[in-house]
């Protein structure tokens, strides 16, 4: 079996929009999906471009701008079909084809490169069999866009090189395709806004093409420009891969979901982070989520300290949006975008979903009510600090995140007279099938972690730079709230550990308690949302993804192994696992209570998804597909966290290999205060080299 790449015989219509996200390239400035070069926007071809978001005249969603298409390449009279293959090497990020038609053979090989961010490369071949081929190539301009088109003022240029140009609509962003290949061609065609090169192909016949999106052509060959993207590929998998001895497939879906988390990651810049679907397309409209913090930050901290840096950067230079978005509620401190943009501007609006029946919006409260947002950007700061020892994230910014996210907390909650306790009333927590509750368990938990980092922030300054903490207090003006942190924060503590299983939030144990399969039987629409007032999910107990069983594995010294033991087992036949990051956390907590086996199926469903599918497509009448990469990232920490049993405390490995029986050894490097250390993990045994 080939565990370095994924291949797919035959071609079929129908396979072309899955085959996009399946077989997708990217480098983290830019994605392409794995469409073929002869598809257009109705096939929804897209060149994804990372941190510039645009808001089409009409629209009310802001999303993530797609570039012309300058891989367009398209065979004429090539007559029928006879045999095609598509192919994605995710050792070096190359997405390759070859297509027998009656009159020709094509094939087509391209990549991102990983050395210059701003740059595709693309080489065609051609064979006629006998009688001229017509090859057209260019820049397609015809832009694949979800809610409106997103590029005016578009101009095009043909010499030796191509060029299409335009700006965005909302803020006049420019966006620039330049092409050039190593062959002059026999003509120039435009169709509307796109231009094309025609080759008449009497003989074989190799074209060598680069293009730059958003930056000019740089010199180098195709072939010189593969060599130098081959080898920072190579670079990247020594400081992350994993080696499973065992399972072909487990060791496929591993590198697969590696791949993927490689391809996005946003290496070029300082201050960027990666949206819920990647560089895959404009679906959730491009936005930071949780995902960030919660999912994807864990590889990078462990395996490239430097970008998990630059992932919390951006949750630094979106602070003045968060304060911003507090203050439009009426609170105070920082209350972090649902649906994070560029600068911080939320994304999400009150009606995210669209009804099925009606056809109509429905009032969501994603945007105000998951206020758990700013306690996973502090969770993230905090185990930057605790794995990696450096303060130089909180001196830069973190440590006012943390204040602000406190006060924030502060701000939001509720005090009874007659009780000594503070509730978080009206919230969501990552079981969206319920929405507006109380006291939502992952939440409280969250809210008390922030409040008890804002209070340890003066013992880790106390030796170092005491003046540090003491003057940012006086420049918050946060006296006050750090005496007021102290009387709130032991009041959050014990609200979860009532009882042996532990209520979700208040009242969910009242509601019905039926099975899964009761719950699905009742749609009427496969493409039902099962949330909102009147989903079918909303009044009973069937949960979308962890919740209670996140927050186990988030923070597993709180709990006992009974306790998470009879929580899990509780929760997990009342989970729908209807999102991507339902699956590791089950999956974590059942390596946590010696239970393996029963990981590797949640295991196996995670890694996977990219490659079989099984993720939902629909939200209402709202298209959420794309690629997953919280299920990569889950991927990635149920095999280190979880099947390794990997922790780092104070700079100091341990393990406690929890690995099932389908795997002999994992073997895997990471990344800590500095230093790479190979780990090397059996059943019964493990060592550092």
């Amino acid at each position: 079996m080939d565990i370095w790449s994924i291949t797919q015989n035959g071609y079929n219509t129908e396979d072309i929009v899955t085959n996009g996200n399946r077989f997708l390239i990217g480098n983290g400035y830019m994605g392409v999906r794995g469409t073929l070069e002869e598809c257009g926007a109705d096939q929804q071809v897209a060149i994804n471009l990372a941190g510039i978001y645009d808001r089409a005249p009409g629209q009310t969603w802001r999303e993530p701008v797609n570039a012309p298409n300058g891989l367009f390449a398209k065979l004429e009279g090539q007559g029928n079909i006879l045999e095609h293959t598509q192919r994605l090497d995710i050792r070096h990020g190359i997405h390759s084809r070859v297509t027998e038609y009656e009159h020709a053979v094509l094939r087509i090989e391209r990549f991102c490169s990983m050395a210059e961010p701003h740059i595709l490369c693309q080489r065609i071949s051609v064979e006629p069999k006998g009688q001229p081929i017509t090859l057209v190539c260019g820049i397609d301009a015809d832009v694949w866009d979800i809610n409106g088109s997103h590029l005016t003022a578009l101009k095009t240029e043909a010499d030796e090189i191509l060029c299409v140009s335009a700006v965005t609509s909302e803020l006049r962003l420019p966006i620039t395709v330049n092409e050039r290949c190593n062959i002059f061609h026999d003509e120039i065609r435009t169709v509307g806004n796109s231009v094309f090169r025609v080759f008449r192909v009497t003989g074989s016949f190799v074209l060598e093409r680069v293009i730059a999106v958003n930056a000019e052509l740089s010199s180098g060959s195709y072939g010189e420009k593969l060599a130098v993207h081959i080898a920072v590929w190579e670079k990247l998998w020594k400081g992350s891969e994993i080696q499973i001895d065992g399972d072909d497939k487990a060791q496929l879906y591993i590198n697969l979901s590696l791949y993927h988390l490689h391809s996005i990651a946003p290496r070029h810049a300082n201050t960027l982070s990666i949206p819920a679907r990647g560089l895959s397309g404009q679906t959730y409209k491009g936005a930071i989520f949780w995902d960030s913090e919660i999912f994807l930050f864990p590889v990078f901290v462990h395996t490239e300290p430097e970008l998990a840096k630059s992932l919390l950067r951006y949750r630094i230079e979106a602070l003045p949006g968060a304060l911003a978005k507090a203050a439009e509620y009426g609170y105070r401190g920082a209350f972090y975008p649902w649906e994070s943009q560029e600068g911080g501007i939320e994304g999400c609006t009150d009606y995210n979903v669209v009804d099925v029946f009606t056809h109509r919006p429905v009032r969501t409260y994603f945007r105000d009510k998951q206020i758990h947002i700013s306690g996973d950007i502090v969770y993230a700061m905090w185990k930057y600090y605790e794995i990696t020892g450096d303060t130089s994230l909180l001196r830069e910014g973190g440590a006012e995140v943390i204040l602000q996210c406190a006060r924030f907390y502060l701000s939001r909650a509720h005090s009874r007279l007659d009780q000594d306790k503070i509730d978080f009333l009206d919230v969501i927590g990552p079981d969206e099938y319920h929405e507006r509750v109380n006291n939502n368990v992952f939440t409280n938990q969250m809210a008390a972690h922030c409040m008890s980092c804002a209070l340890a922030l003066k013992d880790i300054f106390a030796e170092s730079d005491h003046g540090f903490f003491n003057g940012l207090v006086q420049r918050l003006d946060y006296a006050e709230d750090l005496e007021l942190l102290k009387a709130v924060y032991p009041k959050l503590r014990p609200v979860f550990v009532k009882r042996e299983i532990i209520e979700q939030f208040d009242g969910y144990f009242e509601l019905e308690d039926c099975s899964l399969d009761t719950v699905r039987s009742r749609l009427l629409d496969e493409r039902e949302y099962w949330g909102t007032n009147h989903g079918v999910a909303a009044h009973t107990q069937i949960i979308k993804q962890a919740d209670v069983i996140a927050m186990m594995a988030l923070f597993p010294s709180l709990f006992s192994n009974g306790m998470v033991k009879q929580n899990w087992h509780y929760y997990e036949p009342r989970t729908e696992h209807g999102s991507s990051l339902s699956a590791c956390m089950y999956a974590l907590t059942a390596c946590r209570i010696g239970r393996p086996d029963l990981a590797w199926e949640h295991f196996i469903k995670t890694a996977s998804i990219d490659l079989v599918g099984g993720g939902k497509e629909w939200a209402g009448e709202i298209y959420i597909g794309g690629t997953h990469p919280a299920a990569n990232g889950g991927a990635w920490m149920i095999a280190v966290l979880g099947f390794a049993g990997l922790l780092v405390q104070d700079g100091e490995i341990s393990i406690k290999p929890n690995l099932p029986p389908q795997i002999k050894s994992l073997r895997f490097p990471i990344t800590v205060k500095g230093k790479r250390n190979v780990i090397t993990v059996t059943h019964d045994e493990w060592e550092i080299e």
